[in-house]
């Protein structure tokens, strides 16, 4: 069930992404097109890095990669990408000229920033964070953890104070 919901929300999220992307190619005019052409690069990266990603992840091409902290680089991944998302989303709003098409590529932009967002806690609370140390370590001079005791007020052996 796990795995089944993580493959959907990350379709979801790619599905969200494509739209934005497509939405934000089908502007024709643009006054100042900085924001535009911003959130262009995020919704395209987000798109093809994250095909990348499912496709790398659902065959086993990621055992050909050599990259061993996957939850890592999917966490990580997903974080940035959806704070890129937010940030061009919103300065995107800011700056166009409110055309219809405009409007609901920005939505389509915050939609795909909370799809991410709703990932990355559903990876957090199904996975823990990836990047947790292990609070359950060895000590370093390899020997047995054990439990120092200091008596200090105790009395010596031989009688004195």
């Amino acid at each position: 069930l796990v795995c089944w919901f993580q493959v959907l929300a990350s379709f979801c999220v790619e599905l969200l992404s494509f739209v934005a992307f497509v939405l934000e190619e089908t502007v024709n005019t643009c006054l100042r097109c900085l924001p535009l052409y911003f959130f262009e690069f995020v919704s395209c990266t987000a798109f093809l890095f994250t095909a990348l990603l499912l496709v790398l992840l659902a065959t086993s091409l990621h055992e050909k990669v050599g990259i061993s902290c996957w939850p890592k680089v999917d966490f990580l991944y997903s974080a940035i990408i959806a704070l890129l998302f937010l940030i061009s989303s919103i300065v995107f709003a800011a700056d166009n000229s409110s055309s219809s098409v405009e409007v609901i590529a920005v939505v389509f932009g915050i939609l795909s920033c909370a799809a991410f967002v709703v990932d990355l806690v559903f990876f957090v609370r199904t996975n823990g964070f990836p990047f947790k140390k292990d609070q359950n370590t060895e000590p370093r001079n390899g020997g047995p953890a054990q439990a120092e005791e200091q008596k200090l007020n105790a009395p010596m052996a031989n009688g004195a104070d």
